[in-house]
């Protein structure tokens, strides 16, 4: 190829997309995988998809903030635009060297996105993305500028603008177009420009410089005061409408001293330290909340143990019931709907699909609790940073102004993953133990996705980070705000922070002021991190769940009896120990340690339970570190004594006891007047209240009866645990399709390759084929079967026209090996393998001209 060939710039998308490497397609679809999906047919088709709206918009949402403005200022320059005037747009008249260095970056990464095509002295903006970007008085550009001279005259009089240019001190012409064309060069003449300004008064200046930075369009009156008389005299202000001017671009640019943005932001803000701890105090800190979490967690599905709050008609959780979880738990409202919307993204909680659905535990739950510790909150962990569903929305209201509920429908943000990942990364990339400020990373994520981001706070992305720090708190991922060592090694940044230099000129972390972040990036700013696979965060988790292992506390296997009928538990208990004193004890506080406390009708729910009183000395005495204090051993020797004295049965009820002055004593309680009770033998009372009433008013009236069943046998009753059938967790909702791995980038590529030989790839004429004119070939069957055959015995490699069993039709290059029994096998080189294809399918054949294009 000569050096003349080397310069032949693109006349469209598709043949600079047709002249990158694989290497190039592969990026440029990695960042776009919409573009993938399906995959295109050729490389025509893929810069048709690549220039939709929706692909554009979506493109532009992924770009950060300088690299964004890169296109804003490419939108507003002369089309083609070269590089060193794109280059000014964005530099000025100072060039700042910030701008200088970022620039190259900026360009590469729309060129990887195929938003920008062309040589450097011819660059193009895709047209879809210039038609977003551009000014216009509908759409407004971030820029602040305004129509060119030429857009602004498109609809004045011949005779105006020779005035103007009288005005403005320039000869006339004899058309309107090089009128405008002699208006632009004095307009985009600097030197010039400013004798023009600086022989303007004083008060015309002050109007240029109220719309200089936008919006460029004002108010005049039928009769414009003599300072604005003068700018519109010489074209400085030009009207577009009836009571409206606007200030010409070139104008604009002149007044900025060449900027197309008022401030420029080549760097990405720096994550500014908040606090820094010992890497150990972050570490342990870290632990110690993860270890809450997983009892947190337990707290709440035991309380659903026997079937939790029903689910609302329109799913979810009710308000009341979010409340009473609250209290349960001890929390606050919303960090009650974060425990709840976690377990349930675990897959640990769900509903269970009766008539009278209700919420309860999944049999995922019992296999979590047989976990270590280390296990079940890598899989609370993974959970939370991959899913999608957000309680942090949870109380809001949808599209339709319906309340958001725990639980419910409506809660999955896509964007949750991206987010959540992003924001530990940031805290990754400061030095080990610094808490980060939460507005200095909200001002990173607007910086890097500067579409997304709004000027606000109240913007999704913010909040979504907001939530991030505050959850990965709860979580244990962070501790005292900082990064753990195991939070490190679940998003796979082990080793991504910064060490501290020891040499003479090196930068070290002193404070909150220091940039190390940015300094590793200074003119590349770090893309933000591709979805990582199932496999990889396993293997993640897995790292992680080793290094926390070691600092959570091991379950004890003991309390501290004390006298006043209370069990202290200076640690996290054995899970037989601790399930064991559920029964048999109340839960009177919890926090570092927890206290038990011991009450007749604990003890009786223990006896209840199928225990006995020798059963519960022995189990107090082995699992005491102090002696079993003689209160206790009284109390619970007292409910035992008095516990199945009463028997009740059904009848409607019916009471049974030995002891007929006791049954004397309950018919003469004014109490049991509800129970309606009458004696039928002398020791049997019957009632006209079911087995349960009766049962609950014995006992409101300081009496310890127990129930029995039909043979006599004292009934003992344990707690049923409710469990859903088996539930998977929610699956994540994708934000847009996902990224293509190697594998798939690598198909996708050679397929487009080939059909895109298949389309561009001159033909050999022939009656029925003239030439490639951009539809199927057709040949008869006889020509078909002829042709295919003589290729077989030629090698040669041959463009025919399929039609699938879909009725697909497409076009591809096949070189024939065989062809027998009405089918022809070939080597597919648009599928890149051997394919066998039916001859009626094949609409017809050509020879490929023997130059290849």
């Amino acid at each position: 190829m000569s050096s003349d060939e080397k310069q032949v710039a693109p006349r469209s998308l598709a043949e600079a997309l047709r002249a990158k490497d694989d290497g190039s397609l592969a990026a440029l679809l990695r960042a776009r995988p919409d573009l993938i999906t399906p995959v295109p047919t050729d490389l025509t088709q893929l810069a048709t998809r690549a220039g939709t709206r929706a692909s554009v918009i979506r493109a532009l949402e992924r770009l950060d903030r300088f690299t964004l403005q890169t296109a804003e200022a490419l939108a507003v320059a002369p089309e083609p635009a070269d590089r060193e005037t794109l280059l000014a747009l964005l530099a000025g008249d100072e060039n700042d060297p910030a701008v200088v260095g970022a620039f190259p970056h900026a360009l590469a990464a729309l060129r990887e996105q195929a938003l920008v095509w062309g040589p450097d002295d011819r660059l193009r903006l895709v047209r879809t993305a210039r038609e977003l970007l551009a000014p216009s008085p509908q759409h407004p550009s971030p820029t602040g500028l305004g129509p060119t001279v030429a857009e602004a005259t498109s609809g004045m009089s011949p005779g105006r603008i020779q005035e103007i240019l009288t005005a403005a001190g320039l000869p006339t012409t004899h058309d309107a177009v090089s009128a405008v064309a002699s208006l632009t060069a004095l307009f985009t003449d600097r030197a010039r420009m400013a004798d023009l300004l600086a022989a303007a008064p004083p008060d015309s200046l002050d109007v240029l410089s109220r719309l200089v930075w936008g919006p460029p369009y004002g108010q005049v009156t039928a009769e414009p005061a003599a300072r604005l008389r003068w700018l519109l005299d010489r074209g400085l202000l030009l009207p577009t409408a009836p009571g409206t001017v606007v200030l010409p671009r070139e104008v604009a640019l002149h007044l900025r001293a060449g900027r197309a943005h008022r401030s420029t932001e080549p760097l990405p803000p720096a994550v500014e330290p908040a606090a820094t701890h010992r890497p150990q105090v972050v570490d342990t800190t870290a632990a110690g909340q993860a270890y809450t979490s997983l009892a947190t967690i337990e707290e709440l599905l035991k309380d659903w143990d026997e079937g939790g709050p029903t689910v609302l008609r329109a799913g979810g959780l009710s308000v009341r019931d979010l409340k009473r979880t609250a209290a349960a738990l001890d929390v606050p409202e919303p960090v009650a709907a974060f425990w709840v919307e976690l377990a349930y993204a675990a897959g640990l909680l769900a509903s269970d699909g009766e008539a009278d659905e209700r919420y309860a535990a999944t049999p995922a739950y019992d296999e979590w609790l047989e976990l270590p510790a280390a296990g079940r909150w890598t899989r609370l962990a993974t959970a939370w940073l991959s899913g999608t569903r957000t309680a942090g929305v949870i109380g809001g209201r949808d599209t339709k102004e319906r309340t958001l509920a725990a639980l419910g429908p409506g809660l999955d943000r896509s964007a949750a993953p991206e987010v959540r990942h992003r924001v530990l990364t940031l805290l990754a990339a400061l030095p080990e133990g610094a808490s980060a400020s939460p507005d200095s990373v909200v001002a990173r994520l607007h910086w890097e996705r500067a579409l997304r981001g709004a000027a606000s706070s109240d913007d999704l992305r913010a909040r979504l980070a907001r939530w991030t720090l505050s959850e990965a708190e709860s979580l244990g991922i962070t501790g005292r705000g900082a990064l753990s060592a195991h939070g490190r090694a679940l998003i796979g940044a082990e080793s991504s922070a910064p060490a501290p230099k020891t040499d003479s000129g090196a930068e070290q972390a002193s404070g909150p002021g220091d940039k190390l972040p940015v300094h590793h990036h200074r003119h590349h700013p770090a893309p933000p991190p591709q979805p990582r696979s199932p496999a990889e965060l396993a293997s993640a988790a897995a790292r992680a769940g080793k290094l926390l292992a070691p600092l959570l506390p091991e379950p004890l296997d003991h309390v501290l009896l004390q006298a006043d009928l209370t069990a202290v538990a200076p640690g996290p208990l054995q899970r037989p120990l601790a399930d064991t004193l559920d029964v048999l004890a109340d839960v009177e506080s919890k926090g570092g340690a927890t206290v038990y406390r011991f009450t007749p009708g604990s003890v009786r729910r223990a006896l209840d339970a199928g225990r006995s009183a020798s059963d519960l000395h022995a189990f107090l005495s082995e699992h005491s570190r102090t002696p079993v204090p003689q209160p206790l051993t009284y109390l619970i020797d007292d409910v035992a004594r008095r516990h199945g004295h009463l028997r009740i049965g059904s009848a409607s009820a019916y009471v049974r006891c030995d002891d007929d002055a006791l049954l004397n004593e309950i018919i003469a309680d004014k109490r049991s007047q509800g129970l309606r009770l009458r004696r039928l033998a002398p020791t049997v009372l019957a009632a006209q209240a079911d087995p349960a009433t009766l049962l609950e008013g014995l006992r409101s009236m300081g009496f310890a009866p127990a129930a029995e069943s039909a043979e006599g046998d004292v009934l003992i009753t344990r707690a049923h645990a409710h469990r859903t059938p088996p539930r998977t967790a929610p699956e994540p909702v994708p934000d847009g399709p996902p990224s293509p791995d190697t594998t798939l980038l690598g198909a996708a590529i050679r397929a487009i390759r080939a059909g895109d030989l298949a389309s561009t790839t001159p033909h050999k004429p022939t009656a029925a084929a003239p030439g490639r004119n951009g539809t199927l070939p057709r040949t008869t069957s006889a020509e078909t079967l002829a042709t295919m055959q003589a290729a077989v015995l030629t090698g040669d490699t041959l463009w025919i026209g399929y039609v699938n069993a879909e009725g697909s039709a497409s076009q591809r290059v096949i070189a024939p090996i065989k062809v027998e029994g009405g089918f022809v096998t070939a080597y597919d080189h648009t599928a890149d393998e051997v394919r066998t294809y039916p001859l009626h399918r094949v609409t017809g054949v050509a020879e490929l001209a023997d130059e290849q294009a």
